[in-house]
């Protein structure tokens, strides 16, 4: 099940391992919940939806979608009778996909399992989705030790738990490898890639923190800004009326996956409120503020390369300010880890599902087993 770009990024690679296994039958589901972003990122990695299902304009809200996506899964899974759904992180297409398969007594797969916050509604409504999605989930495939120690927390049973990585680094290192070029108008090494979206920082703390960025542009020359805006009304329009008109920060369309890891790599730093970049641009040695004031993520803010900052005007503009004119603060920040995986979350996946839903010992050919991806 895919609704999201981020989704497609995750499961891509998971996708084109089962289907070169004899033992799997694919069938890609979308939800649109990000259509303006989901079709040109299936294109980018070669993936079309087997259903695609389109909802109403109107469907904005995490209940309209919820209700809508968890009827239109029902019937789909009446009539193909798959033996388990996939689903990657936490979005209102992963919630309804967990919700539609437990009703139909179909086993679920949570990808990215075991991420938390210490509150419900920090971020929201992801932290939600993913507490109860943990509820009914039949194999929880965890990201990290972390993620993992907080499934067994809340009792869910350690055979169903995998320490798999995170399927993003998959992506990423594959990516990365080719060295792809700068998007058009990116200066390399002076530039802060930024990205913000987040439901809960809509409004005042999206503006106050846009604030505090463009003032940190203002007094120091060498340094620019690259805007890829997310097409959320809310988060284009705070971009445009904070951010618009200055000679040195740029307001671009969304980038394809290949432009975004050229823009990492690229990067001076990255501030974000996004969950993958926070767990990308340390593996590519970037420094990352996170306009957060929590994170479900903390393995990197522990490694000394993330920073949570918030979204006061203050504390933006302070970090921003200390990561410039501390070498040293940013020589720290400015290193590779790998907490979030090795590049080969997907194959433990792959070789997890075939030894858990063909009762064999080893990926070979057994009997077919169908899948069902949630977006």
């Amino acid at each position: 099940m895919i609704g999201t770009r981020p989704e497609v990024i995750k499961l891509a690679p998971i996708i084109r391992r089962l289907r070169n296994a004899q033992w799997a039958r694919v069938r890609i589901v979308t939800s649109g919940q990000q259509a303006d972003l989901l079709d040109n990122a299936l294109a980018e990695f070669g993936l079309k939806p087997d259903l695609a299902i389109r909802h109403r304009a109107a469907c904005h809200g995490p209940a309209q979608l919820a209700s809508s996506l968890i009827r239109r899964l029902d019937r789909f899974f009446a009539d193909q009778k798959p033996d388990c759904v996939l689903a990657q992180g936490d979005t209102t297409t992963a919630y309804a996909a967990s919700v539609a398969a437990f009703y139909r007594r179909i086993a679920f797969v949570h990808i990215e399992a075991g991420l938390r916050t210490a509150a419900l509604d920090a971020p929201f409504p992801e932290e939600f989705h993913r507490r109860t999605i943990a509820v009914s989930a039949a194999l929880h495939c965890a990201p990290t030790s972390a993620a993992a120690q907080n499934l067994l927390r809340e009792s869910v049973p350690r055979q169903n738990i995998l320490l798999s990585g995170n399927t993003v680094i998959d992506s990423l290192l594959e990516v990365a490898a080719t060295k792809p070029a700068p998007p058009p108008g990116f200066e390399p090494n002076r530039t802060i890639l930024l990205t913000a979206h987040r439901r809960e920082n809509f409004g005042s703390p999206l503006r106050d923190a846009f604030a505090a960025i463009r003032a940190f542009v203002d007094i120091t020359p060498d340094l620019a800004v690259y805007f890829p805006v997310h097409p959320n009304p809310n988060a284009r329009s705070a971009a445009h009326e904070i951010l618009s008109g200055h000679p040195r920060i740029q307001l671009v369309e969304p980038l394809g996956y290949r432009d975004i890891v050229a823009a990492i790599q690229n990067a001076w730093c990255v501030v974000t409120d996004s969950g993958g970049l926070q767990e990308e641009a340390p593996a590519l040695a970037k420094p990352v503020l996170v306009l957060r004031d929590v994170t479900e993520r903390p393995e990197a803010v522990a490694s000394g390369v993330v920073e949570l900052v918030g979204t006061s005007r203050d504390a933006v503009f302070k970090s921003l300010y200390e990561l410039r004119n501390s070498p040293a603060k940013y020589a720290k920040m400015a290193r590779s880890v790998f907490p979030y995986g090795d590049g080969h979350a997907s194959k433990r996946i792959v070789d997890a599902l075939y030894r858990r839903f063909t009762g064999a010992s080893d990926p070979e050919p057994a009997h077919l087993l169908q899948l069902q991806y949630a977006s």
